[in-house]
């Protein structure tokens, strides 16, 4: 069998759709042509050497294509991609295709080696490495500019010629996930390898973070349930509890850390070298050459995104800030309202109407924060960040800054100005009661209950459609076409990150927070596996070695609750009379005991490894093993130079 790019042959006998491109309605022949032809041109002209067919649907209006490959294309675009697999001998090394028959379970007939979503994020990778060569546009499309390097599926997509890629599910593989992870109520963990194999590293990633944090929160709401119970107006009693609350806040991310590096090493994802970033693909700008690639493509001022940071968005940003803090003063209103209603009117009614308040600005946070998401989307694009990374991280600055003042802005206003600890209390269950419901309706149940009605319709057009082809695959296509696209993992991770929030900086006012956390992760797990089965289209695999910038955000949030939580027991009564003499006194002990609790939170970060001590040696050995055959390669290269 050959091993190089020329001989590969692109013909397969037994053709597996494994990616779906779909074209614009009325996209022009001599586009499909082009863009087709580059699909399965040998890779020495400039092509990705895959196999591509059309879906035919009897309307006659073939618009929508799938993508396969070839067993051995698949194979040499594993070692291009960089996957990392388990060789025979347990250990974990990067792919090679000459090497091949030393990796556990290959063998050339097994065609499972590689798993499905390993194969579309080769498809994914190869098809987004589609190059312009001297083509100066799109054929058919002068508008739709090219230049020597450009991506093609980028310009394509950005033009609106491209509608959308996405990867295909399998049916019966989706089937067994789906009775597994969520079919049946169970005590017990997820799979997370199988899920890995069908969606990638990144999701069980968050589905695993999303369980861990869930097990972690059981001690808190264990010991929340007697405290709340016997020592609800005590906040001295509150001491022991928010100092375990903190310890313990720094030792779950530590520990996570250790269990992410267990993960990904066996998953192979810790061993990944990253890969050099292309542009994004809503990156624009003049022509230039690139001082690393030397590849031409556009260039943009650094200093005009910088204007656009610093006199565009951030003012925008503050402005939105400003006016939470107004709809905060409001609601501060309503509750006064609502508290002068119970007075002069004392009654079960006038008891709910207390709540009220808090409940309209919970719905009204929410609000705020999706509005406000869609304005981040679009001032981040229009900084024009060069990479996806850069894009992210603004991003996440920009939503991370807005629902943290949001979301806690109030509770810092009652906790800190009015003093009013039981307002406090009845404000935070209110807002993470509230927050949770209805995220649970808005992200799962509501998207669910549409898919559902939308597959229903499908059915029944599918139905009268007379094709040629496989009924089954063309309804599977139609169906998954118009199923919702999953955007990532960011709002996800984003939720667990305002309830870490809610859970921590608080603890000692409001100890049944954990209680509720617990209590909706549980059914935000199954919700989520919902949602990933039956309501998105597949996404593709994207390897990953840890939860990324999440990681800072949430040791942030435990830095932040030690200050909180110190400053609250300080202001409780029960302290307050131990200083009735001197409240300089009172000052000083909290900065001291906070300021030795921060301490202990950071000596313990030290000491604890990032990664096990196995997992430390095997790397320090793949590393020593990589230095010795580069040695050994480059003295048979001089002593082959020496013998000429």
């Amino acid at each position: 069998m050959a091993e190089s790019w020329p001989f590969l042959d692109t013909f397969e006998p037994n053709f597996r759709p494994l990616v779906v491109i779909e074209l614009a309605k009325g996209t022009k022949e001599e586009t499909i042509q082009w863009f087709t032809k580059r699909i399965v041109d040998k890779k020495a002209n400039g092509g990705a050497q895959l196999l591509v067919k059309p879906l035919v649907t009897g309307s006659g209006d073939e618009h929508i294509y799938l993508v396969g490959a070839s067993h051995l294309r698949l194979l040499l675009g594993a070692e291009t991609v960089g996957l990392v697999k388990e060789c025979s001998d347990n250990s974990m090394r990067t792919f090679t295709y000459s090497s091949r028959k030393t990796f556990k379970g290959f063998a050339d007939d097994n065609h499972n080696f590689l798993t499905m979503a390993e194969c579309q994020y080769i498809i994914k990778h190869e098809l987004e490495n589609l190059r312009a060569k001297d083509e100066k546009m799109i054929p058919g499309y002068p508008q739709a500019k090219l230049y020597p390097g450009k991506s093609i599926v980028r310009r394509l997509l950005t033009s609106g010629i491209l509608v959308q890629i996405f990867p295909l599910h399998d049916r019966e593989e989706l089937k067994k996930l789906r009775h597994s992870w969520y079919g049946r109520v169970k005590v017990g963990y997820q799979p997370l390898d199988e899920i890995r194999c069908y969606f990638g590293e990144t999701i069980a990633l968050y589905f695993g973070f999303l369980e861990y944090f869930t097990f972690a929160l059981i001690p808190m709401a264990v010991i929340g349930i007697p405290y709340y119970v016997f020592a609800w107006e005590d906040y001295d009693k509150y001491v022991m509890f928010a100092t375990f609350n903190l310890l313990w806040s720094t030792v779950i991310l530590e520990v996570w850390k250790r269990i992410c590096a267990i993960m990904t090493y066996r998953w192979g994802t810790l061993l990944m070298k990253r890969q050099f970033e292309e542009p994004r693909p809503g990156f624009h700008g003049v022509l230039g050459i690139n001082p690393v690639t030397g590849r031409e493509e556009p260039v943009y001022s650094s200093i005009k995104r910088q204007i656009r940071i610093y006199l565009v968005s951030l003012p925008f940003v503050c402005l939105c800030l400003y006016f939470s803090l107004y709809v905060m003063m409001i609601y501060f209103d309503l509750e006064q309202w609502a508290l002068d209603y119970h007075e002069a009117n004392e009654s079960n009614f006038s008891n709910l109407m207390l709540f009220v308040p808090s409940i309209i600005y919970a719905i009204v946070i929410e609000i705020m924060n999706r509005i406000y998401r869609y304005a981040a989307e679009f001032l981040t694009s229009w900084e024009n960040h060069r990479l996806e990374s850069s894009y992210q991280n603004h991003l996440i600055l920009k939503v991370l800054v807005f629902n943290f003042l949001n979301c806690f802005a109030s509770l810092f206003y009652i906790a800190f100005v009015l003093f009013d600890m039981k307002l406090l209390r009845q404000s935070l269950a209110t807002l993470l009661i509230t927050s949770q419901i209805l995220n649970q309706f808005a992200e799962s149940l509501l998207p669910y209950w549409l898919q559902k009605r939308h597959k229903e319709r499908m059915k029944k057009r599918m139905c009268s459609l007379k094709t040629d082809t496989d009924l089954s695959l063309v309804e599977q296509v139609n169906l998954e076409k118009e199923m919702g696209t999953y955007f990532g993992t960011f709002d996800d991770y984003l939720e667990l990150f305002l309830q870490f929030g809610y859970v921590s900086l608080f603890s000692c006012v409001y100890p049944l927070a954990a209680v509720f956390a617990v209590l909706n992760n549980i059914t935000e797990i199954y919700s989520d596996a919902l949602k990933m089965c039956r309501v998105y289209k597949r996404p593709f695999a994207e390897p990953t070695a840890n939860i990324g910038v999440w990681q800072l955000a949430f040791e942030t949030m435990s830095v932040i609750s030690v200050v909180t939580n110190c400053i609250l027991i300080g202001m409780s009564p029960q302290v307050n009379a131990l200083f009735t003499d001197s409240k300089t006194d009172l000052i000083l002990t909290v900065a001291l005991v906070e300021h030795l609790l921060l301490a202990i939170k950071f000596i313990m970060a030290f000491v604890i490894p990032d990664k096990p001590r196995d997992i430390q040696i095997k790397l320090a050995k793949l590393e020593f093993e990589s230095l010795e055959a580069l040695k050994q390669q480059q003295m048979k290269l001089a002593a082959e130079s020496l013998k000429e």
